[in-house]
């Protein structure tokens, strides 16, 4: 039997002092190393849409992974983006993998940056989505602060931080709910030291490096790149997406109508188009 999102065993291996879950299945033969998937504020395993890892799952392996202390991850949860970074090419390298391709979901996408920058071997595509660079436009809807982190999510708050306004938007946001609560064996909520500690992260990630030229680092990413956002991201403002365009050399920026921060669940087979393009081109 072939896994899916639903059946993929939760697996874990031991790094640096900490038990790292991961879950993996696919498409090992296709001659495309494994996608590696990293998660948004708080999210674990569970919050990715089976359509979007079982679609691309048909033509390579994915692995989608919990951070240090993060669901069903051990240890005491990073409180700084590198090292969220550092830990995650620790687990690449410890499941034996010489290369991957990375994609990263909001804060997920600070962590694949600074993975692509810091570890540039392991990395041959990136794609970064409902994302931004550091010292990005931090200027987000001042209810976010109100709704991100509270304890447990409704799916009203989901479709407030992830979809657009229109019905059709809101109801697209319904079926993704209801699609990534169907697995069973579901993982564990983040516990509020994760919520601390990850929002310690965020601080440390809005300030810029080079006032006078506050997005050079992004130049040293030369890997193939996939930027996606949606039109209004109430979360991290769609401008980020443009400025991490002009400044990462070889990437390609999409821009989802009447979408959100998360586009990608919004319009999962127009995503599933662009993207198995781009990894498979």
């Amino acid at each position: 039997m072939t896994d899916t999102h639903l059946t993929a065993p939760t697996r874990f291996v031991e790094v640096e002092g900490a038990r790292f879950a991961y879950r993996r299945w696919g498409n090992p033969t296709s001659g495309q190393p494994p996608l590696f998937f990293l998660q948004h504020f708080r999210g674990g395993m569970d919050h990715w849409d089976p359509l979007m890892t079982d679609g691309l799952a048909a033509g390579r392996e994915v692995i989608l992974y919990n951070g240090r202390g993060i669901a069903s991850s051990s240890g005491t949860p990073r409180t700084r983006i590198e090292h969220m970074a550092d830990d995650a090419a620790a687990v690449i390298r410890a499941l034996g993998l010489g290369k991957v391709d990375v994609l990263g979901f909001s804060l997920g996408g600070f962590q694949a940056q600074d993975l692509t920058r810091r570890h540039p071997d392991l990395v041959r595509k990136l794609m970064l989505l409902g994302t931004g660079p550091r010292g990005g436009n931090p200027d987000s809807d001042p209810r976010v602060l109100e709704v991100a982190p509270r304890p447990v999510p409704t799916v009203e708050d989901f479709l407030f931080l992830f979809f657009g306004r229109s019905e059709t938007a809101q109801q697209a946001g319904r079926d993704f709910w209801e699609r990534r609560h169907q697995r069973v064996d579901q993982d564990p909520p983040s516990s509020p030291a994760v919520t601390q500690a990850q929002v310690e992260a965020n601080m440390y990630f809005l300030p810029k490096l080079d006032l006078n030229a506050p997005f050079a680092h992004l130049h040293e990413i030369k890997q193939p790149t996939f930027i996606l956002n949606g039109a209004n991201d109430v979360m991290i403002p769609t401008i980020n997406s443009w400025h991490m365009a002009q400044n990462i050399p070889n990437a390609q920026l999409f821009i989802y109508p009447d979408a959100g921060h998360a586009a990608q669940f919004q319009y999962p087979h127009r995503f599933l188009k662009h993207a198995i393009q781009f990894l498979d081109e």
